[in-house]
């Protein structure tokens, strides 16, 4: 199956080069070119390709920005940042925003054609700078103490928690598991306090670190 991709990227020249290492492949094909984020949103709509691949500095919309809302509105679809920042912040920002891989324009003739095929697996792809950045934040949240959050929870707390992070409402969560709603809200109410936390957002946060859900 030839896998059809779209390409964003707010340069005429980077994407000539990169459309020239992909339709090199026999099972990659561009079908679509945007300019700026949101072109590649459109695009993204009308087309319904397989693939994304964005650039970050890109006006109107940044990529990072355009795949958040790729992967709200095409959850199939799978997202390639190709960008020439090696930055962990960025590169953190784009796995939370759905991609898939994180690829840099300097080693694209290398990288990107490896990293079409690891998304269209569904498997990450992480360029070697990417995996020290991943396992020096995670040794860090270690030495702090939030590598491996305490048991400080019960079973159905646990339970609650990660139907809460999943995005259930007190009332899916309650016919889930055949309690009441008023129960749901005192399990919640009980983890918030237990674990200091504010909000749904940082329950969320809480529930990837101790593995409950995938970021």
């Amino acid at each position: 199956m030839t896998v059809r991709i779209l390409l964003a990227d707010d340069h005429a020249l980077v994407r000539r080069g990169v459309r020239l290492i992909l339709d090199n492949e026999p099972d990659l094909t561009v079908v679509a070119e945007a300019g700026d984020g949101t072109e590649a949103i459109n695009l993204a709509r009308s087309e319904q390709p397989d693939l994304a691949i964005l650039d970050i500095a890109m006006p109107r919309l940044t990529g990072l920005q355009a795949a958040r809302e790729l992967s709200r509105l095409l959850p199939d679809l799978r997202i390639l940042i190709l960008t020439m920042y090696d930055n962990e912040q960025y590169f953190f920002e784009a796995l939370k925003s759905g991609a898939s891989g994180y690829v840099l324009k300097s080693v694209a003739d290398r990288d990107l054609v490896e990293a079409c095929r690891a998304a269209m697996r569904g498997e990450p792809f992480l360029y070697p700078g990417a995996v020290n950045s991943l396992i020096r934040d995670y040794l860090s949240r270690a030495r702090a103490g939030a590598g491996i959050p305490s048991r400080a929870i019960t079973d159905r707390e646990e339970e609650i928690l990660k139907l809460v992070a999943e995005g259930h409402s007190s009332k899916e969560i309650a016919d889930l598991l055949v309690i009441s709603v008023k129960t749901v809200e005192r399990h919640r109410a009980n983890l918030l306090q237990k674990l200091g936390l504010k909000d749904r957002l940082e329950l969320t946060r809480y529930a990837i670190r101790a593995g409950l859900i995938e970021p």
